[in-house]
């Protein structure tokens, strides 16, 4: 599904013009972002907002000779509401990296009030755009960007999207790595959240379903705490940032086809969704159809084995938890 998606990014198809806003341009994960998307000639107006340093970032993308303009906002002269204005793809990658010993979850204090200011600016400036939050603990910052458009009045469920994408692409590249096949070839269907075991990459539904249980676990695993590699690597240096900006532009140009009115677009993301609010879960992660005006359906998970099924279970013990403490962040 993504690499269809991405494999059209780049090319020089005449397109809609979009404008498109990244929020927290200036960051480990806003930088490569800004860049990737520059590259992607579906956006012709790009605009970089951040604390500091975004209209370097700008002026430095700027030199680069493909089809968009880019500008960069700082918070003084109202930049934020104008990096905002009459925009149509916002993105948020703005908040804290993860740390050695720190979960997604960790982050939520500090991210938390962050999402919720630069959401309720959103609501404001651009209440008709699609938004797109990479900040973690998406599980929690989804729900949060939701209950702050809905104080401003303008929530659609249909725009709002936590990108998942990286738990996708570490599938496809980490069972490719176990079978020894082409990675842009491999696809895993991973549902529920993106943290720890609320991420579901359901193998049963690839080629491989027989593969041995110490194999799959071991993959299951690697899936579901990748992040732990990279912020391991880089000695606390950082977390996921380039791998994360990737997976954050796969899934803006999927949203960007989506808009210029493509066809069976589909992608899987952490959207308010009907597939087990019965259970009191709002927000769920499975495969959607985007069109122009953001998610036109909503798929189900599909047949599962019972092991995924005891999986999943837990995965949603954990979910129900993370999306109520969002909830009750901004309400409280």
């Amino acid at each position: 599904m993504f690499t269809r998606v991405a494999r059209r990014a780049f090319t020089t198809t005449r397109v809609n013009p979009y404008k498109v806003t990244v929020l927290g341009a200036g960051g480990g994960i806003g930088q490569p972002l800004s860049l990737l998307l520059k590259l992607n000639h579906k956006v012709t107006d790009l605009r970089l907002y951040d604390l500091k340093g975004a209209p370097g970032v700008a002026a430095d993308l700027s030199h680069i000779p493909t089809n968009s303009k880019v500008s960069g906002f700082a918070p003084d002269n109202n930049g934020l509401s104008q990096a905002l204005s009459n925009t149509d793809v916002v993105l948020i990658p703005a908040g804290v990296p993860r740390k050695p010993g720190m979960t997604r979850d960790d982050l939520f204090s500090i991210n938390a009030s962050i999402v919720r200011d630069l959401a309720s600016a959103a609501g404001e400036a651009a209440p008709n755009a699609k938004i797109l939050v990479i900040s973690n603990p998406v599980n929690s910052t989804v729900p949060i960007v939701a209950e702050s458009l809905k104080k401003k009045g303008v929530y659609s469920p249909n725009r709002l999207f936590g990108v998942t994408t990286l738990d996708s692409i570490r599938a496809s590249r980490f069972i490719s790595e176990v079978q020894g096949t082409n990675p842009t070839q491999e696809h895993v269907n991973v549902v529920g959240g993106h943290s720890g075991i609320t991420i579901l990459p359901l193998i049963s539904q690839t080629k491989y379903s027989n593969m041995d249980k110490a194999t799959k676990d071991a993959l299951i695993h690697r899936i579901q705490f990748g992040g732990d590699e990279v912020v391991k690597a880089k000695d606390g240096a950082g977390s996921a940032t380039l791998s994360m900006a990737q997976a954050g532009a796969v899934f803006a140009n999927a949203v960007l086809s989506g808009l210029a009115g493509e066809r069976d677009v589909v992608a899987n993301s952490f959207v308010d969704s009907p597939l087990y609010k019965s259970e009191g879960i709002d927000f769920f992660s499975s495969p959607i159809t985007l069109g122009p005006e953001g998610v036109t359906k909503i798929h189900p998970i599909g047949e599962i084995s019972s092991e995924e099924a005891e999986l999943l279970a837990k995965a949603k013990e954990t979910l129900k938890k993370n999306i109520e403490k969002g909830v009750q962040f901004v309400n409280n």
